[in-house]
Parts: C-alpha cells; structure tokens; sequence
C-alpha cells in the first residue's frame, strides 16, 4: 500500500473547507491542489490547507492540468450541483487523452440534480476505471457508527431487528444564492439535505456487515411545502442577502420537506424510515438528529446537545459569525458549542475512509451506486409530493423526470 494519498479538491467553498478541516485528522493524504472557477476563492481553500498543515496545496488554472500532475492520486468532487456533470467531463476526457491517471473520484453529495445526470456521472467514471466514493458525511458520524454498532450487536441480536429510524437535518438556510435557485441547485431542501437523512435511515435499519441492498424501498411518500423564505418579508429579506436573482415571490423553493419510506427486509418484515429536513428552522444553528428504534431498544443523537455550553449576557455585543456551530443564528445568551464539527458531523471518518480505500483498492462503504440510488428515492419523493399520493418505489419514467422546483414551476400550496 503507497504510505499517502495526494488529493485534489475540485470546489473551493463551504463544503471543501470542512474537508479540509476533517484532513486534520488524517494521517495518510495530503491536499495538494485546489481548482475552482474563481481564483481568488482557491487560493484562499489552497492558503488553509497550508496553515492547517494538510498539505502544501498549489492552484490549477484547470481540472485537466489537475489530472496531468502525477502529484495527485485522486480528486474530491465538492463542487456545485450544476458544474458536476461538467466537472467529471473533464476528468475523463482528460484521462481518455492520456493527459493522466488517477486512483479515484469521490464526490460530495448528492451526487447529480436529477437521475439522467446521476447516471451519466456515475458511467462516465466506471467507463475510465476509477474507483469511485460518494461522500456521506453522517453515515461516518462517530456517534452514529458507534450507536448502530452498539444497538445491533446488544438489542437487536437478543430481542429482534430495528422496526424504524428517524433522521432530520435542521438550519436557518445556505450560504450561497445558487443553493436557493431550483434550476441551478436542482430543487430545494429536500434535494440539498434530504440526501444525507435518505441514506442515514436506511444505513441504521441495515444490520451491520449486511448489503444495503438487503432491505430494499418499496413505497415513498412525500411532501414539499416554503413555510418561510417565500411570505413577502422573508422573501425580499432573502433576495437582499442573496441578490436579485433569487427571488422566492416569483421562483419560490422549498424549504421544509418530510418523507417516509417503507423498506421491506431480506427476511420479508416491514421497517420504516422517516425523514425531515428545513431551511426554516429557527435555533442556535444547525441541528443534525436521528433515532432507531426497537423492541427493546432505542438510540438517539443531536448534535446541539453537545455537551459543552456558553452562556453571554447583553453587554458582549460580538460580531457576526460560525465559530460556536455552524449556521450560527445567534450570539447571545446561552449558546450549545460543537467543538470539532469535522469530527462530529463525520467528515473527518469520511475523509479517512475514501482515503485507505483508494490506497489499498479495496471498495469504498459508499460508491456512485448508492448516490445514484440515492438520487432515486429523492425524485420519487419530489414525485409523491407533487401527485399528492404515496408511490411504489422505483416508479416509472424517473430518468426524464425533472421536479417542478428545479424547472420553475412550482407553487407553493395554499391552505
């Protein structure tokens, strides 16, 4: 096995800078090079890894000149929705030419907008040879891993399988104006974040050592509704904040979705999974939470009961920032503190996993199979939302399928 791993970033924003924050704690890779669009922008990811001491990043006028360098072993896809069909264009076409090799692509989540772009990404890197990871950051959460290990080796061996898992992510809304525009981002939050609750309901109801295919989706039901960000205060608050191209009283998305699937189990039993996501939610910052639930048994985890809490009183009038959680909503009064994100969201275990995959060769927990299945549930569920019915799983005609959202069309629903 070669002793390290040199890794490009492709994306230079909010996402890539967690990966490099969750490179802190690796000890076999070093981040050798950043690409992005805007330079300035890679420059400054490059100027973090450096101070972070995660590698000695150099900025690429190209992805192409990125695969050229024998520097770099693999490629870490964290950029927006809209360039990833583009982006992995580019890392074949140059492989194609002979301009280099690489070990692997892994890429963030999820893993294209819709299902015809989820597969053209995932044929074009098996049709090059790469190894492939999809990046899901919440399955590695340690308090999850742990949990899962812990329920299924203690309650569920005595007293009988896991019957349903709950998972929600939870904040104020994204950082950047192309997350809110259907078109670009390819919906809204239930494309955005429902990807990570998806895959974590199905990873906990999943014994341990067993396929994922091992329990498998048979009905989806949904529901999409803008609870927030298009009333007409939020909605010219936002269009401020993001700019004129945003705007939720004309081109509304959603910002609070819910789901529920039922999966049936290799040995034919009925388990459910239930999601929630929002961009509405209103609370010291981003909330992360599951639960599984047995016979005799639960689990449960939220990551804003930390354990560690500041309390600051109306004379400490701070400046605005993301240093005690991320998506920091406030900063007084008592305030719950993630002290090592990286680590508690999962990415740090991430980052360590694709990394020794990718070395030795061996295949990744997570590939671009299940993204594109995940990318699956997600547009049966803008399907069940839109149609109003719950749908057997998988539906027909998803390949051309393009949600309201993401095509402008859609409204929200009126009481």
């Amino acid at each position: 096995m070669a002793k390290h791993l040199g890794i490009g970033l492709i994306g230079s924003g909010f996402n890539a800078k967690f990966h490099l924050l969750g490179f802190v704690g690796v000890r076999n890779a070093d981040v050798l090079g950043v690409w992005s669009p805007n330079r300035k922008h890679a420059e400054e990811t490059a100027a973090l890894a450096l101070a972070l001491e995660v590698g000695e990043a150099k900025v690429y006028r190209s992805i192409t000149e990125m695969v050229a360098d024998p520097a770099l072993d693999a490629l870490w896809l964290c950029g927006p929705n809209y360039a990833r069909v583009e982006n992995v264009e580019e890392i074949v076409d140059a492989i194609a030419r002979g301009r280099g090799t690489l070990k692997g692509v892994a890429c963030e989540k999820p893993l294209a907008r819709n299902l015809s772009e989820a597969k053209r990404v995932a044929e074009l890197v098996q049709r090059a040879g790469l190894q492939n990871g999809y990046l899901e950051n919440q399955v590695f959460a340690p308090a999850v891993a742990t949990g899962r290990e812990i329920i299924w080796a203690r309650g569920a061996s005595l007293t009988g399988r896991p019957y349903l898992a709950r998972a929600a992510e939870e904040h104020s809304g994204p950082h950047k104006p192309w997350f809110w525009q259907g078109a670009l981002q390819g919906g809204g939050v239930l494309n955005d974040m429902m990807c990570h609750s998806v895959l974590v309901v199905r990873h906990l109801l999943t014994k341990p050592g067993a396929p994922r295919s091992s329990l498998r989706p048979v009905r989806v039901s949904a529901r999409i509704a803008s609870l927030k960000w298009s009333r007409p205060e939020y909605a010219k608050r936002l269009s401020k904040i993001m700019g004129r191209e945003v705007d939720y009283r004309k081109h509304p998305a959603e910002d609070f979705a819910s789901l529920s699937i039922d999966f049936e189990a290799d040995d034919g039993t009925l388990v459910l999974g239930e999601a929630t996501t929002s961009w509405s939610f209103v609370g010291p910052g981003l909330r992360l939470s599951a639960e599984l639930l047995g016979p005799e048994y639960s689990m449960s985890w939220n990551t804003l009961e930390s354990g560690l809490k500041l309390f600051f009183s109306r004379e400490v009038k701070g400046k605005l920032g993301e240093d005690l959680v991320e998506k920091q909503n406030a900063e007084m009064g008592q305030m719950p503190v993630v002290a090592n994100e990286a680590a508690a969201y999962g990415y740090e275990a991430e980052d360590r996993h694709f990394v020794r995959a990718f070395l030795t060769g061996e295949k990744p927990a997570l590939t671009f199979d299940d993204g594109l299945e995940v990318v699956k549930l997600l547009m049966t569920a803008y399907q069940s939302a839109e149609q109003g019915r719950t749908i057997d799983f998988p539906p027909k005609g998803l390949d051309g399928f393009i949600p309201a959202v993401a095509r402008g069309t859609w409204k929200p629903q009126r009481p």
